[in-house]
């Protein structure tokens, strides 16, 4: 009877490689998810954060009308039912403020009332895309990649995006994608102003052309040649004011504005010639297309949008654009710190450092031992890389690691040690 208990116990504990590299990708994006959060402080005092990883807790909040930070959920809300958002741009912790009754933060217990600048979707319910399923959704037995809206942030399954048969989402040929963002259909009449851009702005893969519901855009639309096409800044751009502003103009690059006929049918050149420098030193900057851009409304996209790498360092600063974007609810866009690629990048550096620093450690507490003890440790580990290295390379790597195979590389260890 013994002898079952111990083999049960010694098969829970056994892992396979493949596992366990699973299990490294998932922390790796786990840190992705958090923004470099470690999660022992409550980010209430910061206010509303640009964009971090948002929770719901529908044991407090079953509405759905709430969501906390990364260490309140671990510590606050430990053992309730918690729902993963990833992340949410201009947000603020709610946890332990009127929405959650009796109930009072343990990290920072002096909150206001309410945030009221704070938006909620039904994903903080544990739904998600038009269909309101959850994810995991429990019914399907395999579960299938979603895509956030860059716009409403809401998650949609690829096939409810609204995607027209002659369409795809635009993918290499290995199967990853190739856009930085994308646009829901319902999101997409906000964006009715992106038509005016040159098409280098969109993912390769889609027709632009079969966007619009109007004659007018229409017109719009077809002079502008199919995306993946190039184009050469034809046109110096000069600024004399600040490094940001020399930036934002900068950024309307060759690849980015220009492509053939402009969006009225003119030259590209017309469009580069609309960005000068301004005789009081720079201090404002010419609209890119002048009377031409789209706020109206009177064109409507009507189908989901890929934009292409770097999209949002296209997009016009000028004055008037400016005010469009405050008056559309979506200044964001031309904040490089909103999008999911510059939070990720973020992200990525903070675990670079913080890797770099462990290191640092490490190194500090070897410089502290004396040179027989330093060639001693550093020896023993580049046999046991030796070691694990030759193991796997002749390990199965769909089967299970058991303790018999760790004490067989310590056992072989032990013996080279007794050799030298």
């Amino acid at each position: 009877m013994s002898g079952e208990l111990d083999d049960d116990v010694e098969a829970e504990q056994t892992i396979s490689i493949n596992e366990y590299l699973n299990d490294v990708e998932e922390k790796e994006l786990a840190d992705l998810v958090l923004g470099g959060d470690e999660g022992k402080e409550c980010t209430y005092s910061k206010g509303y954060m640009k964009r971090q990883a948002i929770f719901s807790c529908l044991s407090c909040a079953p509405e759905g009308n709430a969501g906390v930070c990364t260490a309140c959920s671990l510590t606050c809300h430990d053992g309730h039912e918690i729902v993963e958002l990833w992340t949410k741009r201009n947000f603020r912790c709610d946890c332990g403020n009127s929405k959650f009754g009796e109930f009072f933060c343990k990290l920072f217990p002096s909150k206001d009332v309410e945030n009221a600048e704070n938006s909620y979707n039904h994903n903080f319910k544990g739904v998600y895309c038009t269909c309101n399923r959850p994810y995991p959704d429990p019914d399907v037995e395999e579960q299938v990649e979603m895509i956030q809206c860059c716009i409403c942030e809401d998650w949609f399954h690829e096939e409810h995006i609204g995607l027209e048969p002659s369409d795809e989402i635009p993918r290499d040929d290995e199967g990853e994608p190739v856009y930085e963002d994308f646009i829901c259909k319902a999101c997409s009449a906000v964006c009715s102003f992106l038509s005016t851009y040159p098409q280098t702005i969109w993912a390769a893969g889609l027709r632009r052309n079969a966007g619009c519901n109007t004659n007018k855009d229409k017109d719009v639309l077809e002079e502008i040649p199919s995306a993946g096409g190039s184009g050469k800044l034809e046109n110096g751009i000069c600024s004399n004011g600040s490094p940001r502003e020399d930036n934002a103009i900068a950024n309307t690059s060759a690849e980015s504005v220009t492509g053939g006929k402009g969006v009225t049918g003119e030259s590209s050149k017309k469009i580069f010639d609309l960005v000068q420098c301004m005789n009081d030193g720079g201090a404002h900057i010419a609209c890119l297309f002048g009377d031409n851009i789209v706020v109206d409304g009177s064109i409507s996209l009507t189908k989901p949008l890929f934009l292409s790498k770097n999209w949002r360092a296209t997009l016009c600063r000028c004055k008037k654009c400016l005010s469009m974007y405050e008056q559309k609810r979506v200044p964001y866009l031309i904040d490089e710190e909103d999008s999911i690629a510059e939070y990720e990048r973020t992200a990525k550096q903070k675990r670079e450092e913080k890797l770099q620093q462990q290191e640092g450690a490490e190194l500090t507490f070897l410089n502290k031992l004396g040179h027989v003890e330093k060639m001693e440790i550093l020896n023993g580990i580049a046999d046991m890389k030796d070691e694990f290295h030759n193991f796997l390379q002749s390990f199965d790597p769909s089967k299970a690691i058991t303790s018999d195979d760790v004490h067989q590389i310590f056992e072989n260890l032990a013996k080279k040690r007794r050799r030298e």
